[in-house]
């Protein structure tokens, strides 16, 4: 499976997205092997069998972020469906070559507000790491809000544990 029936294309102001597809692999392993991005994402040194998997994994809604015609990063979203609990994560990375041109902030603002207004969604998560001040601030401008500092939540590339920020965003805060 490397599309989901339930993943249509979303377009926002400046990029759309679309499932990615096995076509995507190449750009978007090109885009994880740059230092900036590498430095958060990390994983093996060829990062396209793991882009493989995301792309086909049932539980993952893995989505090319398209700009100008040319695939430029990926967002991903996962959700917990027990009704007690349920709430969707989201998780995105940008080539570094279109970094400060509001790439990211549309691509998070696109695919919240299809979370929100088609998929029903009351509750968003996403988790940067605590000293990524770019990407926060990115998730700002969309509505998203720090819940706490969630101490030694990953490993680094450094072998390190380092802090991570957990931020939500409820419906009713999304700024569109």
């Amino acid at each position: 499976m490397s599309a989901a029936p339930d993943d249509p294309a979303l377009t926002g102001a400046v990029v759309s997205l679309r499932a990615a597809t096995r076509a995507d692999v190449s750009a978007l392993a090109a885009i994880r092997a740059t230092p900036e991005v590498r430095a958060r994402w990390r994983g093996a040194e060829d990062p396209a069998p793991e882009i493989v998997e995301s792309i086909e994994d049932g539980g993952l809604h893995y989505l090319a972020i398209v700009l100008d015609g040319r695939v430029v990063g990926a967002i991903q979203w996962a959700a917990e469906e027990d009704p007690d609990y349920r709430h969707a994560s989201i998780d995105v990375f940008v080539d570094p070559a279109v970094h400060g041109r509001g790439v990211g902030t549309d691509a998070v603002r696109t695919l919240a507000a299809h979370l929100v207004d088609t998929r029903r969604f009351h509750r968003l998560t996403i988790d940067p790491a605590a000293d990524n001040a770019a990407a926060i601030r990115c998730y700002a401008k969309v509505g998203f809000r720090p819940v706490g500092v969630m101490r030694e939540y990953e490993r680094g590339a450094d072998g390190r544990w380092h802090d991570g920020l957990m931020m939500d965003l409820l419906a009713a805060e999304l700024i569109r």
